[in-house]
């Protein structure tokens, strides 16, 4: 983490009222560094590797934190376990039902959304989180009970 980041990263959580601590700067700049949606399990392992006696435990709690303090957000809570989500630009989510990975589409690449608000029965709506379920490219190329590949195009 350069100066600039880690005094980016001090900034930050002093907005959030958040101590900071060496771990969770490591935990932080894991998070940002990984690709995609990691878990948990993924970012202890990078962590790991850095803080050797870090535990598991303390990971989930640090990212639980994160989490509450608007740092980052969860996917989507229906996807089994915990992902998180760095990008902050509006988008959408491509769930691959047989590898489970999630990608991100821009939200304009699905059309126009309705603003957040008031919906129907008195539903406040705070952001739309929109999840399309499929097959990745990859998983499209894995026969299906031993069949041929879709042709999807």
């Amino acid at each position: 983490m350069t100066q600039v980041e880690a005094k980016e990263f001090r900034e930050l959580c002093a907005a959030c009222g958040i101590a900071v601590t060496h771990q969770r700067q490591v935990l932080f700049e894991v998070l940002k560094s990984t690709p995609g949606h990691p878990s948990p399990e993924e970012v202890y392992s990078s962590v790991k590797k850095q803080i050797p006696s870090i535990s598991l435990a303390t990971v989930y709690k640090n990212i639980r934190l994160f989490l509450n303090s608007g740092i980052f957000r969860e996917v989507s809570l229906h996807h089994g376990s915990l992902r998180v989500e760095m990008n902050r630009r509006p988008h959408h989510h491509l769930v691959c039902t047989v590898c489970k990975s999630i990608s991100d589409i821009d939200e304009e690449e699905l059309g126009p959304m309705r603003s957040p608000g008031k919906l129907p029965g008195g539903f406040f709506a705070e952001r739309f989180s929109i999840d399309v379920l499929g097959r990745c490219a990859a998983c499209q190329q894995i026969p299906p009970d031993g069949d041929e590949p879709d042709d999807l195009n």
